[in-house]
C-alpha cells in the first residue's frame, strides 16, 4: 500500500434507552495514596470533559434545524484518545479544545479510572468500548497501542483496507455488537478508501425511571413547535418529588429524573432543561456553560410536580469535522502531525457519530458511536406543588453522578403524534 496520503476515520456509536438499571459507579472509599491520585485525576478528566461537552452541544446544535441526540462523552473520548498520538501544533490544538489535563500522566490516570469507574456500574445497563481498527500495512508504535489499550481500555484489529466491503462490514458488526443492533452502517465502504485507521467509540446505556410513569396516564397533549405551530404528541404524566429549580441566566427551569439505582451514592439521571418561552430554546442554548449538572444534582431541591413530559425517539449522525473545526482543531484535518502513533504522515479524514434514544414510560435507552478515520497527508423554588408541562422544544442530558459525567446531551425541536 502506498502511504504516501494516508487518513484515519473517528467514529462514535452511541445507543441510549429509558428502560434498564442504573450502574452502581460510586467511587470506593480508600484513603491510600494512590487511591486518592486516582480520583483527584479521574475529577480533573471529568471537569475537562465537562467543558468539552458544553461547547461542542454549543457549535452542534448551532445550525441544526432538527432533532439532535448526540453524545459529548463519547466525542471526547475517542478525540482524548487521538490527541494522545499527536505532537506538535496538532496536538496543543487538540488538548486545548478538548480540556485535557496538563499533566500528560495525570490525565491517562484520569480516563483510566474514568472507563474502569464507568464500566463497572451495576444499577443501569452501561458499556463503553473503544478499538482501533488498522490496515494490515500500518506500523503502529508500540507507545501509542499501549497508552490506548491502558488508559483507554481500547483493543486493536488489522483488518485488510484493501477489501472496503469486508472490513465495512467487519468494523460496523462490531459497532452493533456494542450498542446491542441500535447502531448499524456507521462506516460505508467507500469511506475507507485511502484510510489506514479507524477509531471507534461506542456508548450504551439503558435505565429505568425510578418511578416509571403509568402508561394509563399517557394522554395526547398540545407541544407547541413553535408560537404559531403545534402537534399533538404523546405525552407521560407523573406526580412527583422532582429536583427542579429556575436557571436565570437561560430563562428557564430544569427538572431532574433519576434512574433506578440500589446504591444512594451512584445515580444516573436525566435533566430536562426547559425554556420559559415557547421560542427560548436558543437563549438556553447560547448559555448552555453557565449549566453546572454537578451543582444542580448536589442542591437536592425536592419539589412536587406534576409532570408532563413527551415520549420521544431520535436518531442522529453527525459529521463532525466542521463542528471540531470551529472549535479550534484544525490541523488535525489538513497539518496534522500524528508521529505519536506512526512514522507515517497521517490525518484525520473524517469524524462521524451516530447516535440513538428512546424514551417511553419505561426509562430510557441510547448508544452512540463515534469514529474517527485517519489518512495519511501531507435556583429558585415554588411553595406549592407545581404545574410542569414540557410542551415546546427543549433540552435534555443523560448525567452521571459519581463521575460528573455527561453522557448524552440533545434537544427536541419538534414532535409529531
Amino acid at each position: 500500500m502506498n502511504f504516501q496520503l494516508s487518513k484515519f476515520i473517528l467514529a462514535i456509536v452511541i445507543p441510549i434507552y429509558h428502560i434498564g438499571i442504573l450502574p452502581t459507579m460510586a467511587v470506593q472509599e480508600d484513603n491510600s495514596p494512590s487511591e486518592l491520585q486516582n480520583i483527584e485525576a479521574l475529577r480533573s478528566v471529568s471537569m475537562g470533559l465537562n467543558k468539552f461537552a458544553a461547547e461542542f452541544y454549543k457549535h452542534t446544535s448551532e445550525n441544526m434545524g432538527s432533532n439532535l441526540i448526540c453524545s459529548p462523552f463519547s466525542a471526547g473520548a475517542v478525540l482524548s484518545m487521538t490527541a494522545h498520538g499527536a505532537a506538535g501544533n496538532t496536538e496543543q490544538q487538540m488538548r486545548t479544545s478538548l480540556h485535557l489535563p496538563n499533566d500528560r500522566a495525570i490525565g491517562l490516570r484520569g480516563f483510566q479510572s474514568l472507563f474502569e469507574t464507568l464500566n463497572n456500574v451495576t444499577n443501569v445497563q452501561l458499556s463503553l468500548a473503544n478499538k482501533i481498527f488498522v490496515t494490515k500495512d500500518l506500523e503502529v508504535k508500540d507507545n501509542f497501542l499501549n497508552l490506548t489499550a491502558n488508559s483507554f481500555k481500547s483493543e486493536v484489529e488489522n483488518l485488510d483496507f484493501t477489501n472496503t466491503q469486508v472490513a465495512s462490514k467487519k468494523i460496523n458488526t462490531w459497532c452493533e455488537e456494542k450498542t446491542k443492533n441500535l447502531i448499524k452502517d456507521v462506516i460505508k465502504a467507500e469511506d475507507l478508501i485511502d484510510a489506514v485507521m479507524v477509531l471507534v467509540n461506542a456508548v450504551y446505556f439503558k435505565g429505568i425511571w425510578e418511578t416509571k410513569f403509568d402508561p394509563s396516564k399517557t394522554l395526547n397533549k398540545t407541544f407547541y413547535i413553535n408560537e404559531n405551530t403545534t402537534n399533538d404528541v404523546p405525552m407521560m404524566r407523573q406526580r412527583n418529588k422532582f429536583n427542579y429549580g429556575e436557571l436565570s441566566e437561560l430563562d428557564a427551569v430544569f427538572v431532574e429524573l433519576p434512574y433506578k439505582s440500589e446504591n444512594e451514592n451512584d445515580s444516573t439521571s436525566m435533566f430536562i432543561i426547559c425554556p420559559n418561552q415557547i421560542n427560548g430554546l436558543k437563549k438556553a442554548q447560547n448559555n448552555i456553560e453557565n449549566v453546572d449538572f454537578q451543582q444542580l444534582h448536589d442542591q437536592h431541591q425536592m419539589t412536587e410536580i406534576q409532570l408532563s413530559l413527551p415520549k420521544f425517539q431520535i436518531e442522529s449522525t453527525l459529521d463532525l469535522k466542521p463542528i471540531l473545526k470551529n472549535m479550534g482543531m484544525t490541523d488535525m484535518f489538513d497539518n496534522a502531525d500524528f508521529s505519536g502513533i506512526s512514522n507515517i504522515q497521517l490525518s484525520v479524514a473524517k469524524v462521524i457519530q451516530k447516535a440513538f434514544i428512546e424514551v417511553n414510560e419505561e426509562g430510557s435507552e441510547a448508544a452512540a458511536i463515534t469514529a474517527v478515520h485517519m489518512v495519511r497527508t501531507s435556583m429558585f423554588l415554588r411553595p406549592e406543588p407545581l404545574e410542569l408541562s414540557i410542551d415546546r422544544p427543549f433540552i435534555y442530558a443523560i448525567y452521571h453522578a459519581p463521575t460528573n459525567s455527561i453522557l448524552f446531551q440533545g434537544h427536541i425541536l419538534h414532535l409529531s403524534a
